[in-house]
């Protein structure tokens, strides 16, 4: 059976307009088109099956292209209902990878597909929020035997593979590529920066300038969405939970509040905790008329929406990827892509060359799991520094930038503890 057999996509007519996109990425991630060359070479996945959980969009695409150019047998799914490009998903079908994954499917057809991707038997995986590492150790545990290892992408995958590995429960080596210096540092921040400001301006076609924009978590991609907005001529009010986090925000220029406070003042808000209900109906009850509620967290439980939903009088979608709800007393309050990550559901998500670092990590990793597997074991684990390096400086030599190297005798001097 051929990939477009097995494979389930809306409309195999879209596919040139998906290979034009991919083409598009392709010319701008040298790094990927390096580690694209060395597995071509080298065949680091021959005969094996490799399932993909990602957001499918061209970036994605290309990285699944990378990978099968490495030797392996590529399946792939969405990570998200909303972020799926179909044009894209029929243009790797007939690049001849299986593809489950359509845009906007209903809970159990999005469930389908994942299971579908794990029903093919993988040896390694590739994970966005831990959709497929969930599932693997829940519902089938009879799909576990097989699989090697894998690569985790988001801060909330992390969360949830460390929290098996912490009860014991993880079953195979996961490496946190979300974790890596060459991920969080422009990935998180950069990329989640532009990307999330990208999917809210055309979304709303509404200025930015002189509005006061509500991040609610600094963390990585707090810190980049704050500072987007303040490029954008906003007044940023940060959000947090964690005290050390709060005093950066403040020192970093941004008025640091509760919630309770901030929900009162705010334009925009934008949730990117990880975590649930950090909006609730406490908050959306003292907001402003036309407030705008956006999330950039990998899960729709950021904002509560059953809260919102029961506030409100009235619901209907004003424009799309916008839903208005009318509160009791006619205010107005605006929902972006139904609560999902607005940057991919509302845009097309982080900048190529961005995820040209992240996903150079994600082909290097799930390399070295697979030649590391037996010896790592089922434990969560950091991407080695000489790959976090190695990403680097192929994206330096495709910047034009060079760098110092340390001579023999500054590294006897750092190595030593003697004044010599």
């Amino acid at each position: 059976m051929n990939t477009m057999e097995k494979s389930i996509v809306r409309d195999m007519s879209l596919a040139p307009s998906g290979h034009l996109k991919i083409d598009w990425v392709k010319e701008h991630m040298p790094v990927l088109n390096r580690i694209r060359e060395q597995f071509e070479k080298e065949q680091p996945f021959k005969g094996l099956k490799v399932a993909i959980s990602l957001h499918l969009e061209a970036k994605t695409a290309y990285l699944a292209k990378v990978i099968k150019a490495g030797g392996a047998d590529v399946t792939i799914t969405g990570s998200n209902p909303l972020s799926t490009q179909d044009d894209v998903a029929a243009a790797l079908v007939e690049d001849g990878i299986t593809v489950f994954a359509k845009y906007n499917p209903n809970p159990d057809e999005y469930k389908e597909h994942l299971i579908k991707t794990l029903e093919t038997k993988p040896d390694l995986i590739i994970d966005d929020g831990g959709d497929l590492v969930t599932i693997l150790h829940s519902e089938r545990p009879d799909l576990l035997a097989q699989v090697r290892g894998g690569c985790e992408e988001t801060t909330t995958g992390v969360i949830r593979n460390r929290a098996l590995e912490k009860s014991g429960e993880l079953k195979f080596p996961m490496i946190a590529v979300n974790d890596a210096y060459c991920k969080y540092l422009f990935d998180n921040r950069y990329g989640t920066g532009q990307s999330v400001w990208d999917g809210i301006n055309r979304t709303t076609n509404l200025v930015v300038a002189g509005k006061t924009v509500v991040v609610v978590g600094y963390g990585w991609c707090g810190r980049g969405v704050a500072l987007r907005a303040k490029g954008l001529g906003a007044k940023v009010i940060v959000t947090e939970v964690d005290g050390i986090k709060a005093i950066e925000a403040y020192m970093d220029g941004f008025e640091v509040m509760p919630m309770a406070e901030a929900a009162k003042h705010g334009d925009y808000f934008v949730t990117v905790t990880g975590n649930r209900d950090v909006i609730r109906g406490e908050h959306i009850e003292v907001m402003k008329d036309g407030a705008i509620l956006s999330n950039a967290g990998h899960f729709d439980v950021e904002i509560n929406k059953q809260e919102l939903e029961a506030l409100a009088v009235s619901k209907r979608v004003v424009r799309k990827d916008i839903e208005e709800y009318v509160m009791k007393d006619g205010r107005k309050i605006y929902l972006l892509a139904e609560g999902r990550l607005v940057n991919l559901a509302a845009g097309d998500g982080h900048p190529a060359e961005i995820m040209d670092m992240t996903f150079a990590l994600q082909a290097v990793s799930l390399a070295y799991v697979n030649e590391h597997y037996k010896k790592i074991g089922p434990r969560v684990l950091n991407v080695p520094y000489e790959l976090d390096e190695k990403v680097a400086r192929l994206k330096l030599e495709a910047l034009g930038l060079g760098i110092d190297t340390l001579t023999e005798e500054q590294k006897a001097y750092l190595e030593s503890w003697k004044e010599e």
